[in-house]
């Protein structure tokens, strides 16, 4: 009842604000009614419950639909479109628009003092995505504004990209790495998966993409390969150099295994079991499940029956081939795997041993082997596209049973750039409704910081090229883990997803619906930080992290080994600490428009014009972001000292960045005075160049908030 909700929110606001607590308050009543005890129906009208319950509400849940509730608000949710037809007709309200998969309408209806609230659906992740549309509603006291909608995905598949560390035999390609060593145990716990499935849905993701240089011998067992399956789970007590591969060559050392703890003692029977229920929960949750693999990697399994890395070992091409079909076989929730033609493989092979050739005898068969008992069984193939072409792609797979995917680099290593990369341009005539591509959307620019900018996510998305000819897209680091947080003080080692929930609620939201307002996630920012105004805390924060996208679009390192925005460096293989003198090198993103500076100042020599925006341009807009940002913090509670509060380690975020990005600003701006100078000799060039030094708080923020990154990772493909 509208009156109700109005008073119970007023209530708790005078309860917040003066402490009032009323003599007595009726409490409003919520009946949840759900079509059928499907597992997803089942996990809304739980999330319904749980808002409901912590603001007070009390609750009546139903798994069947019946008018005879005499609660203030009755929500019914409907999973089946036949019904959800009948019922519209029935109540003589709109129709819904679409029934397609993950699509839903809210229908409001009031009747005297009761409002029924109607999600109408076709499919349970429909049916499920609508009532958790109700839940956030509850939580943000934005009942009365929730009204008729019809609601689609804009792309289809949302995901996340994990590099999964399952131990020390069977590695990733970020496991060199502190961050997944500390993450070994986490992914063998059922609540750490609990809670990142939960944060998942909640934003709308609905593919878990685990990657894995080979996976197989901690996730399944092969009759004609017994010794190969592992039991227990290992972690090196050994500490990682910056000497390893970018390439996942030899990551399995010798001394690693000499020093070796037994961090969980589980036999390959019990794993089986458990990634078994990981999948169901996912799968609760309308939540895909993908494995990934480069190639060829013999991890846990070298050496072993005859198994060697070799591309023209037959041994071990049965080998592949059983474990994929076991793959497919042992979890009938799995929804596809991912395949790479070219890492760890000889390109110069011709014939039967020939990239595209062992991908098929190996991942192709042994899928075709797995659905043999199921051939109903929809199971997806996903091909990144690079190192291969098209046609080898489909040349080989053409007896494939079933969907099969390609996969670019949509941005190479860094989503924090321009909101239009123009990397899959050339190949996007290539694609089609029925040869869709997803979009590996790669975050090597942010590990440690908290980001929010609604307009940069929101045009990201909506400048995706085509997306009727993307399949989805897959969102994560290679150089770090999406783990634990093991880099922040104060915390209980929370989800990366929750200590950087803003930006995972924007990407996973605006992903699905672009068009959802500002005004939304205003509110539950409201919500999460009550005690501040809300445009206070996001006009600083938005415009603190526009400060890496402004930086990587001109020092531009394509892949993650070239460029890491957080401590002006790249990998040491590479070229280390980013001097000013590396500034006048480097060639700005292509696609942004900036013209670099040596360019820039020949030009400025010359008087010549210049269509493209000059680096000075680009450091002004640093210095101006950064100002914008140290500004709006002053109207800001001050940050107590040792203080750990998410609100106050979140201003810490704001003003790192600015102090980066006034940096950058120096650096850049230096580097245009040099360049002038190295090219003619203008002394008063080269005195303005002479600054102060960096100020020591700006080293301690960088050090202290940054290079620490740097002991926890590499720089992989």
């Amino acid at each position: 009842m509208k009156i109700k909700i109005n008073l119970i929110i007023i209530l708790n606001l005078l309860i917040v604000v003066t402490g009032f607590q009323p003599a007595s308050a009726q409490q409003a009543g919520i009946a949840i009614q759900i079509n059928a005890a499907d597992n997803q129906l089942v996990y809304a009208s739980g999330q319904i419950k749980q808002a409901s319950t912590e603001n007070k509400l009390t609750v009546i849940e139903s798994t069947a639909l019946n008018n005879t509730s005499n609660e203030d608000i009755v929500i019914k949710i409907i999973d089946d479109s036949a019904m959800s037809v009948r019922i519209a007709r029935d109540e003589k309200i709109k129709l819904p628009a679409n029934f397609g998969w993950q699509c839903y309408a809210i229908r409001v209806k009031k009747s005297g003092k009761q409002k029924t609230i109607y999600v109408l659906a076709g499919d349970k992740t429909g049916a499920m995505y609508g009532g958790l549309d109700i839940a956030l509603a509850i939580r943000i006291n934005n009942m009365n504004a929730l009204s008729n909608s019809d609601n689609k995905p804009y792309l289809g598949r949302r995901g996340i990209k994990f590099n999964i560390p399952l131990d020390l035999r069977t590695p990733s390609y970020t496991d060199p790495s502190d961050a997944a060593q500390q993450n070994i145990p986490n992914v063998w716990e059922k609540s750490f998966w609990e809670t990142y499935l939960d944060e998942m849905v909640l934003n709308r993701y609905n593919v878990l993409s685990l990657w894995s240089l080979h996976p197989f011998p901690s996730m399944v067992k092969i009759p004609e390969f017994p010794e190969v399956a592992l039991n227990d789970v290992w972690r090196t007590k050994e500490k990682f150099d910056d000497g390893y591969s970018h390439n996942g060559i030899n990551y399995v050392r010798p001394n690693l295994l000499k020093n070796v703890e037994v961090i969980k003692q589980i036999s390959i029977d019990e794993k089986i079991a458990f990634w078994k229920e990981v999948m169901q929960m996912a799968n609760d949750r309308g939540i895909e499940v993908y494995m990934f693999t480069w190639n060829i990697f013999t991890n846990g399994a070298d050496g072993k029956h005859g198994i060697t890395n070799s591309q023209t070992n037959d041994t071990t091409i049965a080998y592949f081939r059983a474990a994929v079909r076991e793959m497919v076989t042992t979890y009938p929730l799995l929804a596809g795997i991912g395949i790479t033609a070219g890492e760890s493989m000889n390109g110069k092979l011709t014939g039967e041993y020939a990239n595209e050739k062992w991908l098929w005898r190996t991942y192709g068969e042994g899928v075709r082997d797995g659905l043999k008992k199921d051939p109903n069984r929809v199971f997806r193939l996903i091909h990144r596209f690079h190192q291969t072409s098209l046609s080898s792609i489909k040349e080989a797979f053409r007896e494939y049973p079933g969907p099969i995917d390609l996969s670019l680099k949509y941005a190479i290593a860094h989503m924090y750039s321009i909101t239009n990369p123009p990397f899959v341009n050339a190949a996007m005539p290539l694609l089609s409704q029925q040869t869709k591509s997803w979009l590996t959307i790669r975050n090597d620019d942010i590990y440690s910081f908290r980001w929010a900018n609604n307009n940069f996510a929101r045009q990201f998305i909506k400048d995706i090229p085509e997306p009727e000819k993307i399949a989805g897209y897959y969102m994560g680091p290679d150089g770090y883990n999406w783990g634990r947080d093991y880099l922040t003080r104060g915390t209980e080692h929370q989800l990366i997803l929750q200590k950087q929930w803003y930006s995972f609620m924007l990407w996973g939201r605006l992903s699905y619906d672009p068009t959802l307002p500002d005004q939304l996630f205003f509110k539950v920012l409201q919500t999460h930080f009550p005690s501040i105004v809300i445009q206070k805390l996001y006009k600083p924060w938005s415009a603190a992290s526009m400060i890496f996208p402004w930086i990587t679009r001109y020092v531009w390192g394509d892949i993650d080994l070239k460029w890491f925005p957080e401590a002006n460096i790249s990998h040491p293989t590479h070229k280390g600490f980013f001097t000013v003198a590396d500034y006048i090198e480097r060639e700005p993103m292509p696609g942004s428009n900036i013209r670099n500076i040596y360019l820039w100042a020949k030009y400025k020599h010359e008087g010549k014009p210049d269509s493209l925006q000059s680096p000075l341009s680009v450091a002004d807009t640093l210095a101006q972001l950064s100002a914008a940002a140290l500004s709006g913090l002053k109207a800001l509670p001050l940050r107590k000292p040792g203080s750990f509060s998410e609100l106050d380690q979140t201003l810490g975020d704001i003003e790192a960045f600015a102090h980066i990005g006034n940096y950058y600003a120096a650096k850049m701006k230096a580097a245009c005075k040099l360049a002038q100078f190295d090219q003619f000799g203008n002394e008063a060039d080269r005195k303005q160049n002479i600054g102060p030094c960096m100020p020591v708080y700006i080293i301690h923020c960088i050090s202290r908030r940054c290079i620490t990154v740097l002991g926890m990772w590499i720089f992989p493909r």
